[in-house]
């Protein structure tokens, strides 16, 4: 049993890495039992099904991630540091949920069709509203350029944002915080080095 994790949570944690690399629809309760070293039957007296392990994964990973949202959303920075400070903590729940993210991104859409799932439907919309709403606050505080079109530059960070974690490995050669310096400084400086015109 892994330090710290009652059998339980280890379940939980074998179950999330399967459904984060083969897929929730490709994984059986007998590859999460095999996986555990237990017979399917034993899974049994710790969740009545796959459901519910990925309800309990998804759920918690969420909810901590939005009071989190929250918190961001009511504190005294400026828009610009708001969204920014959304980011990272984006970018950190890819480092430190890794699963959780992998399994939302490959499966929400068949998830959120099931019976107790509709909460994933609300909270990609809330999700949305939070990132427009920063967008237009930094857009009226002259923190962000005016002519950026919020539903595209919406799409282009929730996109590449929440892509990252198809590539990214939690301790390989960057750390979550490395890879947020480097986003915000692509998002906000870009890559190529200002020219200036000279006469010739």
């Amino acid at each position: 049993m892994a330090a710290g994790l009652s059998r339980r949570d280890e379940l939980l944690q074998i179950a999330g890495e399967l459904f984060a690399k083969k897929g929730f629809r490709n994984t059986t309760v007998r590859d999460i039992a095999d996986a555990a070293g237990i017979l399917s039957g034993s899974l049994y007296h710790h969740f009545d099904s796959k459901e519910t392990m990925v309800h309990e994964l998804l759920d918690s990973f969420q909810t901590q991630l939005f009071l989190d949202y929250d918190a961001i959303e009511s504190s005294d920075l400026g828009p610009r540091a708001k969204l920014e400070a959304v980011i990272r903590r984006s970018l950190e729940a890819i480092d430190r949920n890794h699963s959780e993210v992998a399994i939302f991104q490959n499966d929400a859409g068949y998830l959120s069709d099931l019976d107790g799932f509709e909460y994933l439907t609300a909270r990609n919309r809330r999700f949305r509203d939070l990132w427009t709403q920063l967008l237009r606050e930094g857009i009226a505080a002259g923190e962000i350029r005016s002519d950026l079109d919020v539903e595209l530059g919406y799409r282009f960070l929730r996109d590449t944002v929440w892509v990252a974690v198809r590539w990214y490995r939690p301790g390989g050669p960057l750390s979550g915080d490395e890879v947020a310096d480097q986003y915000l400084a692509i998002l906000f400086q870009g890559i190529g080095i200002p020219t200036t015109n000279k006469e010739s």
